[in-house]
């Protein structure tokens, strides 16, 4: 905006003095073609100079801003790159049959399953467990059939993209909580870094990172627009003390994380208020928050079920 208001003013006195009225005769049009030539070849000389010169020259508060303005989109594409490759794409299929090798559960999805849908999570170690939302993986963790089946796909620390078979470890359906453990040996994973909800501000910037309607490694960016939210759980309880955002969250999103200005994951993308008969975002968006993803991972991990359902 303040480019073009610079622009305005130079192009003003030229325009006044050199046009003249519309019952000019034809010397007149000869001299608005000049004048308009000009003008023109100022406007490009104006442009040029400014996309190669340091615009500093010009004025010292349009140079703060523009570079608080760099600071900040270095900033975001620092975090996505940073954290991205500890996020992972999880496919949930429906085999036609039982595969009878592993090889032939790999070339499933190609040759005889149905994608049912599909989700986010992130790595949690090194030792290839996943952690997600029950719901993206609850067919695979009720699965009495075998045709079931959860593929995953993710980028190891020496950036080799590669795709396994997730397998169940772990579930919490009255926090929406699942784990999966991929296989990668002689692979080494790049795990996310932990944050912690406890001292969330409203306000504060916040950035998921998912595959949106099956879009790999996108992000949206945001604001924490409420604190200690109540939403619905798989099983029909209740999640208290849900992260409320404005960061777009929709289908594929789930299981994603939420994280802070410093890369660190503050809660897990869960669910979104939609309107009512269009599919579309209300703008209103919930993640569980990493404080009680901590409290229960571990334990499903070990074993395999949270820690109220073993006693």
């Amino acid at each position: 905006m303040a480019v073009l208001g610079c622009l305005t003013c130079m192009l003003s006195p030229i325009l006044r003095n050199q046009i003249p009225p519309s019952n000019s005769n034809n010397s007149h049009l000869l001299t608005r073609r000049k004048a308009l030539t000009f003008t023109t070849s100022i406007a490009a000389f104006y442009f040029h100079f400014c996309q190669n010169s340091d615009i500093s020259g010009f004025s010292p508060a349009i140079a703060q801003q523009v570079d608080e303005l760099q600071q900040e989109e270095d900033r975001d594409v620092q975090l996505f790159q940073g954290t991205s490759s500890s996020v992972v794409f999880i496919k949930d299929l429906e085999l036609a049959r039982i595969p009878k090798s592993t090889s032939e559960t790999l070339l499933a999805e190609d040759e005889n399953a149905k994608v049912q849908g599909t989700g986010s999570g992130f790595i949690w170690d090194k030792f290839g467990h996943i952690v997600t939302n029950y719901h993206v993986v609850a067919k695979l963790a009720t699965d009495r059939s075998g045709l079931q089946l959860c593929k995953v796909s993710l980028v190891d620390a020496n950036g080799n993209s590669i795709t396994s078979e997730g397998k169940i470890v772990g579930f919490d359906p009255d926090y929406d909580l699942a784990v999966l453990k991929v296989d990668l040996k002689g692979n080494e994973l790049k795990p996310v870094t932990l944050g912690t909800s406890r001292h969330l501000h409203v306000g504060q910037s916040c950035f998921a990172i998912g595959n949106p309607y099956g879009y790999e490694n996108t992000l949206t960016t945001g604001v924490i627009s409420g604190l200690g939210r109540e939403i619905p759980s798989p099983n029909g309880k209740s999640i208290r003390g849900a992260i409320q955002t404005d960061a777009a969250i929709n289908a594929g999103n789930s299981g994603g994380p939420l994280i802070d200005s410093y890369g660190h994951v503050i809660g897990i993308n869960t669910a979104t208020f939609t309107r009512k008969g269009t599919g579309m975002s209300s703008g209103v968006n919930f993640a569980i928050p990493i404080d009680t993803v901590v409290r229960i991972i571990p334990y499903l991990i070990v074993y395999g079920t949270p820690y109220t359902d073993r006693y």
